[in-house]
């Protein structure tokens, strides 16, 4: 299973990350469908986890790391970046929510994250929205078998760095997936294209642009987990798990496997149908 120091999947095992895949991704769409001025994050944690052990499904982010992470998603409000701890933080008109989600199927992990306004936000977080999912898309549709981890991090930096001025945070990145939420190899939100690690059929990798409107330093709170800008500036996520098949990208915790907006950017798309 594992080449090179990568866990390469059969496609049988590539199947059953798209079911978790799809729990996530159905996760994430009943947490979008819930947000609205005045309700908390504990609130949308509870949506996220009813529907993950509702399919059978297990988190991947509860009891996490160390200190354990203490609950089903990672919701990060306005300045904070990533692996904010939900509770007791109501959201307001204004705000924008960063909401990442792991699931488990048969030991397979998928992994997904999007950004969502509450209610009407300002023009220029818009954009920021904008543009990172647009760089996850980029960088998804750079990878190739045969080609480098390298190639997907030059495309979302080239992206963004056209877009504007956005802060690029180097300190969290992408990863390897599979029977564990973290693997081999890291997968940067910038480089050089060509470096890096061989991407080769049957490799899974979770691809995570994390942008912000100022700084792209961060650093973490007292809870030991949420990560803000230093500067207090907005920040946005999106995240897709996706395999390498023989036909090309899979992203399996898109809904329909990401054919649509591979197509868009002249991709090819790997998955059935």
């Amino acid at each position: 299973m594992f080449g090179s120091g990568l866990e390469i999947k059969t496609p049988e095992q590539v199947l059953l990350m798209r079911e978790a895949g799809l729990v996530v991704a159905d996760a994430l769409a009943a947490v979008r469908d819930a947000v609205r001025p005045g309700v908390s994050t504990g609130e949308l944690d509870q949506v996220a986890a009813d529907l993950i052990r509702s399919r059978g499904a297990t988190p991947s982010f509860l009891g996490y790391g160390d200190p354990p992470f203490p609950a089903t998603i990672c919701a990060s409000v306005n300045e904070a970046v990533v692996h904010g701890i939900p509770g007791s933080q109501v959201l307001a008109e204004g705000d924008v929510v960063s909401i990442d989600c792991g699931a488990i199927v048969d030991g397979w992990h998928g992994d997904a994250a999007i950004t969502i306004a509450v209610g009407d936000v300002p023009d220029d977080v818009t954009e920021l929205m904008r543009v990172t999912e647009e760089a996850l898309w980029r960088g998804l549709a750079a990878a190739r078998a045969g080609g480098r981890v390298g190639d997907i991090s030059h495309a979302i930096e080239q992206h963004v760095r056209a877009a504007g001025d956005y802060g690029i945070v180097e300190g969290y990145t992408g990863h390897g997936i599979g029977t564990a939420m973290h693997l081999p190899p890291d997968v940067p939100n910038h480089g050089r294209p060509g470096r890096g690690p061989r991407l080769r059929r049957g490799l899974a990798l979770a691809v995570e642009p994390m942008i912000t409107l100022g700084t792209k330093d961060t650093a973490v709170t007292a809870d030991d987990w949420t990560v803000v800008t230093t500067d207090g500036s907005r920040a946005a996520h999106f995240e897709h798990t996706f395999a390498l098949t023989d036909d090309g990208v899979w992203v399996l915790t898109a809904h329909d496997g990401g054919r649509a907006d591979l197509e868009r950017l002249g991709a090819p798309y790997g998955g059935p149908g």
